[in-house]
C-alpha cells in the first residue's frame, strides 16, 4: 500500500520527472504553469522554509508516485497558504491517495497556523476539481496572490477554521 511522508532532498529528482510527466497530460506544460518554477528541481529546499511542507506519495519499493505541499500564498494575505504541485502519476490516480493527501496537507495547514488554505487548477483536470469541491473548496472568480501561474482558469480557497 502506497503511504506518503515528508520530502527528503534525494527526493527532488524523482519530483521533478513526475511533475514534467503530469503536468504536460492535462496540458499545463506551456507558459504561465507550475511545471517552469525555479523550485520544481529543489522542492526539498523549497519547502523547508518555515510555514512550508511537502509530502511524496511512495509506493512499497520506495519508487515516487505523487506529492503535494503547502506554503504561504506569495503575495497574499498572512494566514493564507497555497496548495502546491499535487500530483499523481496515472498509476496512483482513482484510489483515494490523493483525498488522503490533501487532508493531512490541510491539517498541517492548520498546525502552522493558516486560516485559509488556496488553489489554482484548470479545466480538464476534472477529478481534482471534484475532489477539492467534495472536501468544501470553494470557486473564486479571480485568484489571489502573485503565484506566476496565469495559465490556470481555476480558482479555490477553503477557510481551515
Amino acid at each position: 500500500m502506497p503511504t506518503f511522508r515528508p520530502i527528503r532532498p534525494e527526493d527532488d529528482a524523482a519530483v521533478a520527472a513526475l511533475i514534467r510527466q503530469v503536468m504536460p497530460e492535462f496540458g499545463a506544460d506551456g507558459p504561465g504553469f507550475a511545471i517552469h518554477d525555479p523550485e520544481v528541481d529543489h522542492m526539498c529546499a523549497a519547502y523547508s522554509v518555515p510555514g512550508s511542507a511537502y509530502f511524496v506519495l511512495e509506493d512499497e519499493g520506495g519508487q515516487v508516485l505523487g506529492g503535494g505541499g503547502i506554503a504561504p500564498l506569495l503575495g497574499g494575505e498572512p494566514g493564507v497558504c497555497e496548495l502546491r504541485k499535487m500530483y499523481f502519476l496515472r498509476s496512483a490516480r482513482g484510489q483515494g491517495l490523493g483525498e488522503a493527501l490533501l487532508k493531512h496537507c490541510l491539517e498541517v495547514a492548520r498546525t502552522l497556523g493558516y486560516r485559509t488554505c488556496y488553489l489554482e487548477t484548470l479545466t480538464g483536470m476534472d477529478q481534482a476539481i471534484r475532489l477539492y469541491q467534495k472536501l468544501g473548496f470553494q470557486a473564486l472568480c479571480s485568484p489571489l496572490g502573485r503565484t506566476g501561474h496565469g495559465g490556470c482558469d481555476h480558482w479555490f480557497a477553503k477557510e481551515l477554521g
